[in-house]
């Protein structure tokens, strides 16, 4: 199998900047600058809400050219929860999304986690798990009734 060409480095050289550049891109349905916070890795993976895992660069592309098919993502990250290391970057956080319903735009909230590693490319994203959309926002701040 031919190996694909490395990607070149990201704008951004730190797991926040890399961060508001995907949120940006799916803002504005930017297909090209969302794929570039990705690292070059046949294992990066992506859970959208409801979904299935999906692996690697090209199932990832396909999964984000579907949604940008039907129009841009009006997405907000908020209450960003993280936990940065050296070579590593975990950020927990809540999308707020704008979404169409029979009663006109409401606002729903996801919980998602994206995580970053720093790459001989710089920092790139290596998971984003996205979990199903609610209509009432989530409470990140009180400790969980049950913890599993």
């Amino acid at each position: 199998m031919p190996r694909r060409k490395p990607l070149p480095p990201a704008p951004g050289s730190t797991p926040d900047e890399l961060e508001s550049r995907f949120y940006d891109a799916m803002r504005r349905g930017d297909l090209e600058a969302l794929m570039s916070v990705w690292a070059d890795d046949d294992e990066i993976v992506c859970v959208h809400p409801g979904g299935a895992r999906v692996v690697g660069p090209a199932a990832i592309r396909a999964s984000f050219e579907a949604i940008f098919a039907h129009a841009p993502v009006p997405i907000v990250a908020e209450q960003v929860h993280r936990l940065d290391a050296v070579s590593g970057a975990v950020h927990h956080l809540i999308e707020r999304v704008q979404t169409p319903t029979d009663e006109g735009p409401r606002q729903a909230w996801v919980v998602a986690t994206n995580v970053y590693l720093q790459t001989a490319a710089g920092w790139r994203m290596v998971a984003h798990h996205a979990s199903p959309a609610s209509l009432a926002p989530p409470d990140m701040d009180g400790a969980p009734a049950q913890l599993h």
